[in-house]
């Protein structure tokens, strides 16, 4: 059959070819905790059909090329939503629903994408649609869009649906970057990106029909909306899908679904090891086992080489094997992934300075995509070995960002000094190339520049971590702030437990962050367990942090300046 040009024919072919075969099912742990729903599966003839339903209600009340915002909680309607809009030739716009219980902490953002996006449609549900004058108290704006409940519209409808007939540069959703809630950013990615991104995860995941994937990743996020249920649903392979919450919560729901479905890939960011590694007790251990594993990919974050040992160690009386271990590099910008594997190897790692934390390998290039390391400030290729910024080009690279011309032509129109090559994405990470490997540094602009000396902050946060057991791993951020004329290192950092000395807290950090890296910190900061603001992938948001900080709206247990320090 020929290969398909959209999303929608993708899908289409599946439903006309293995319309009965199990695509999509979303677990749900019952009242005894243990995960339900594995008799709930839909097929890929039931995705086509649900699409249709929605499709043919959108061109009642859309144009082609209207966006429509996406309010749902993580399950089968979100994807069916997301779907109806790709048949309909309607632009997606996920975005997480507005929590009822913290409307003035979740509107603005939602309300900040519907402005930059220019949504004319919200598809929901009906129990979110039954809430919406409350949303309207807060955003009073939308009101005046068109709402449709789509858990509620007959299937009768789908024989309404008009092919619009979509191709490769057709727009096919807009996905909302993490960053200041104020000025979001909607990276524009066409039928096209997505169906060259996936076709290179399907080659070098090593996927096929007999896959199995188990997904907890937020659907709102490109790691989990096309690596974890795209990605599916290109190969045509079963996907079983768990809400996030559910999975922090308690993690070994993610460890039993693989044992419960013999799953064979699943991953996320190195965060999610290292709380399955904590959180899992050795009881629990041995009721799984992990022997069907094949993929176990890391992405999202700086990936930590001692939380690919803990875990493996951990989890190798269950069968699982380190060489599954997949480091990989992406963003939204490049659609998702941009380099990884080889598969079925170990990772390996380098040192930038003897003094240094190991930096994981993400892996070679994939197929028809270019890495340059170039430096930020001259445009000047940077040679095997060196730190600077990832640039990346190829048919995965997105259109740039919705209604942003400047930024775009910036961002996604670099050229190297004195060449023609181009144009590249600047992907704003730092890292280096070695013997084909890219090895990825941090983030240019999080850089902690204190008297002319460069540290990347993960390096200076790893420190951390590691300096008194009360400290929660994954939970630490260090920036610089420009106070009485001279930028000073600031450190914020979760607390697990009450039960603690803070000054005892506070003098080791101090001392750590001397010893390893000559540097004062001006304040540290303890903050209370789940308070750091992330991404929705897990990453820590040093900015964010940052104006918290400046706000003074953080959490706080405890803090101490430099005067008042005993080091």
């Amino acid at each position: 059959m020929p290969s398909p040009v959209s999303l929608v024919d993708m899908l289409r072919t599946h439903a006309a070819t293995q319309g009965r075969d199990r695509s999509l099912c979303f677990l749900e742990p019952g009242e005894d905790g243990r995960l339900s729903g594995d008799d709930r599966w839909s097929t890929y003839g039931d995705l086509d059909l649900k699409a249709r339903t929605i499709a043919a209600a959108l061109q009642d009340a859309s144009r082609r090329g209207e966006r429509a915002l996406l309010l749902y909680p993580p399950g089968i309607e979100y994807v069916a939503a997301f779907l109806g809009c790709l048949y309909a030739g309607v632009v997606a716009v996920p975005i997480y629903p507005p929590d009822p219980m913290r409307l003035n902490r979740t509107m603005p953002r939602i309300q900040a994408i519907e402005k930059d996006a220019g949504a004319a449609t919200i598809l929901t549900t009906e129990p979110i649609l039954s809430m919406s004058e409350m949303v309207f108290e807060h955003a009073p704006e939308f009101r005046q869009l068109q709402w449709i409940a789509t858990d509620v519209l007959p299937e009768t409808a789908a024989a309404g649906w008009k092919d619009p007939g979509i191709g490769a540069r057709d727009v096919a959703f807009l996905q909302y970057t993490s960053g200041s809630t104020g000025k979001p950013k909607g990276v524009v990615l066409t039928h096209g990106n997505l169906l060259h991104n996936s076709g290179l995860i399907q080659r070098y995941m090593a996927i096929d029909k007999e896959s199995v994937c188990i997904i907890w990743l937020p659907p709102y996020h490109d790691m989990g909306l096309i690596g974890g249920i795209l990605q599916p649903l290109y190969t045509g392979y079963p996907c079983a899908l768990l809400s996030p919450m559910d999975f922090l919560r308690k993690p070994i729901r993610w460890l039993q679904m693989f044992t419960q479905l013999k799953g064979t890939i699943g991953g996320g960011p190195n965060f999610a090891y290292d709380l399955c590694v904590r959180k899992v007790t050795p009881e629990e251990r041995e009721t799984l086992d992990l022997s069907t594993w094949k993929t176990a990919f890391n992405g999202a974050e700086p990936i930590r080489r001692d939380t690919l040992e803990r875990f493996a160690d951990a989890f190798a009386p269950c069968g699982f094997r380190p060489e599954v271990m997949f480091p990989c590099y992406g963003l939204a910008e490049a659609t998702l992934m941009v380099s990884g594997g080889p598969h079925f190897q170990k990772p390996i790692s380098r040192r930038l300075d003897p003094s240094g934390p190991d930096i994981v390998a993400c892996g070679c290039p994939l197929e028809g995509q270019t890495i340059l390391i170039v430096d930020p400030e001259s445009l000047e290729p940077r040679p095997e070995g060196e730190v600077g910024e990832i640039w990346v080009s190829g048919p995965s690279v997105a259109e740039g960002y919705w209604n942003r011309p400047e930024e775009t032509q910036t961002t996604f129109h670099a050229f190297p000094k004195g060449s023609k090559d181009g144009p590249f994405l600047r992907t704003g990470d730092l890292g280096f190339l070695h013997g084909g490997q890219l090895f990825v540094a941090g983030r240019l602009k999080d850089l902690v520049v204190i008297r002319g000396m460069k540290h990347h902050p993960h390096d200076i946060e790893r420190t951390v971590e590691k300096a008194h057991e009360s400290i929660r791993p994954g939970c630490v951020a260090a920036f610089s702030l420009d106070l009485e004329g001279e930028e000073r290192l600031i450190i914020v950092a979760e607390i697990e437990r009450r039960d603690h000395v803070a000054e005892r807290i506070h003098t080791e950090i101090r001392a750590a962050v001397v010893r390893h890296h000559s540097l004062q910190a001006y304040e540290v900061l303890l903050i209370n367990a789940g308070s750091i603001p992330k991404t929705s992938s897990g990453k820590i948001q040093r900015h964010a942090c940052k104006s918290s900080f400046q706000k003074d709206a953080l959490d706080i247990v405890s803090r101490m300046k430099m005067n008042e320090a005993n080091v």
